[in-house]
């Protein structure tokens, strides 16, 4: 009884993989045969790589390579045709119309791939038929027809999917073994024959799978390089929050306190009064509750991502510029410092983004470009703050760089919070320069005397 059971198991799996396979093979080269599908040109990064010392004029050309190529070919198979044809007779004329056909089936892969099979697999069995009619000791596979039917398997595949080399392959030479039975050829030749196309067309769909692969591959990179792009953003948006909340926290902490002592320095402050101070500093202590909540909700999936080695110092200022320069220095790199303008009191959120800027763009000159010089700008202007920092040069290979090479997208990112611009780009020398603007109200405040900092 279990013999039996699973005996009809394995007739009714191998029924649903027979039908499985009927199935695919109706869908492939049966329903919508004839659907168009052009040949789209080639992009102009793959002509770049292949052939780039093309000038420019002829790689518009070089897009409609392939279509050109197919279109060559049937022109060769079209003139093949005819040299076989003899001029003013019935059999000439007959001849010439069936090398239009034969010739046709290549130019068409390049818009119905599917039908161009049909229609040059019909081409085949015409001359096929033909030739046996005419001598009976001939091969079906003797006529110009099949090569050309051979050559249209292939580009089909190259255009499609690799199982079609599959499909075809079945359908060619079904119908090859039973025309050489239908009219009594020669069917010495069918084994082999059948052998070498498959070795063909399994070589066609080995490169067409590696090119879908190579493409689902570069997909995925673009995918996973707009992923880190995106991650690293957050990354940095989160850092800018933790920043601008230790900003905002210090001046919030002093509405509250300033709030809060200001009745005891009045003498018989009205209960009016007393009242708005309590609550500008009850609205002032829940604002500070929420930037907590706010700034715990961004740093909860890591809460130790930013943390410094001292997490109560005061967040950096361009005050804090010579040390900064100090410490490159002692690194290696021969920087210059430069302010021009009357230096005034800024936000602090300024100041804060323009020393991580400064920060960042050093960094890159000394991950990258070893041995180069650098200058930094800091220009106090009407109406805003002008940062530039731009290095020569390097002098010698760079080190492999662990890092995210995500750094001028933070700063781009901590520009634009503040509505300002900025611009990264090589140098004509070889050498890198960001410049940034950063919008800033004018303030009255002490001035300094700006001038070169060694």
């Amino acid at each position: 009884m279990n013999e039996t059971t699973q005996s009809q198991d394995a007739l009714r799996s191998e029924a649903r993989i027979a039908h499985g396979a009927l199935h695919r093979l109706r869908q492939d080269l049966f329903v919508d045969a004839f659907a168009f599908r052009p040949l789209p040109p080639l992009e102009d990064a793959k002509i770049s790589r292949w052939v780039p010392w093309l000038p420019e004029r002829l790689r518009r050309w070089a897009r409609w390579l392939p279509h050109l190529t197919v279109g060559f070919f049937s022109v060769l198979v079209f003139l093949a045709g005819l040299a076989d044809s003899g001029p003013g007779s019935l059999q000439g004329l007959l001849a010439a119309g069936f090398a239009v056909l034969v010739a046709a089936a290549p130019l068409l892969t390049l818009f119905r791939p599917v039908g161009a099979y049909w229609l040059s697999l019909f081409a085949a069995v015409v001359g096929g038929f033909t030739d046996v009619a005419f001598s009976p000791s001939a091969s079906v596979f003797g006529n110009s027809a099949f090569p050309t039917l051979l050559a249209v398997m292939v580009l089909v595949v190259l255009r499609t999917r690799p199982r079609l080399a599959v499909e075809m392959w079945l359908v060619t030479f079904g119908v090859a073994g039973a025309l050489t039975v239908l009219i009594g050829g020669d069917s010495g030749d069918l084994p082999p024959v059948a052998v070498f196309c498959g070795a063909v067309l399994i070589a066609a769909a080995a490169v067409r799978a590696w090119r879908e692969e190579r493409r689902q591959v570069v997909e995925t990179q673009s995918a996973t390089q707009e992923e880190r792009t995106r991650r690293t953003l957050l990354e940095e948006r989160a850092l800018i929050a933790r920043e601008l909340h230790d900003v905002v926290a210090h001046h919030m902490s002093v509405i509250a306190i300033q709030a809060e002592a200001a009745p005891y320095r009045v003498k018989d402050t009205p209960p009016e009064l007393a009242t708005s101070f309590a609550t500008i500093r009850e609205n002032a202590v829940a604002a500070l509750a929420e930037l907590r909540r706010i700034l715990g909700v961004v740093r909860s999936a890591d809460p130790d991502a930013f943390a410094e080695s001292d997490p109560e110092a005061p967040q950096p200022t361009l005050s804090s510029l010579d040390s900064l320069l100090d410490s490159v220095r002692s690194a290696g790199l021969v920087v210059e410092a430069v302010v021009t303008g009357s230096p005034r009191p800024l936000p602090q959120g300024v100041e804060l983004s323009a020393y991580r800027i400064v920060q960042e763009g050093l960094s890159n000159a000394l991950r990258h470009s070893p041995g180069a010089e650098a200058r930094v700008e800091i220009s106090y202007v009407l109406g805003g703050l002008g940062v530039r920092i731009v290095n020569g040069a390097p002098s010698r290979l760079a080190k492999p760089s662990p890092g995210a090479g995500h750094g001028v997208l933070g700063m781009r990112e901590r520009v634009q919070m503040l509505g300002g611009e900025m611009t990264a780009e090589p140098t004509e020398d070889g050498g890198f320069e960001v410049a940034a603007f950063i919008p800033v109200a004018n303030t009255a405040g002490q001035t300094k005397t700006g001038g070169n900092r060694s």
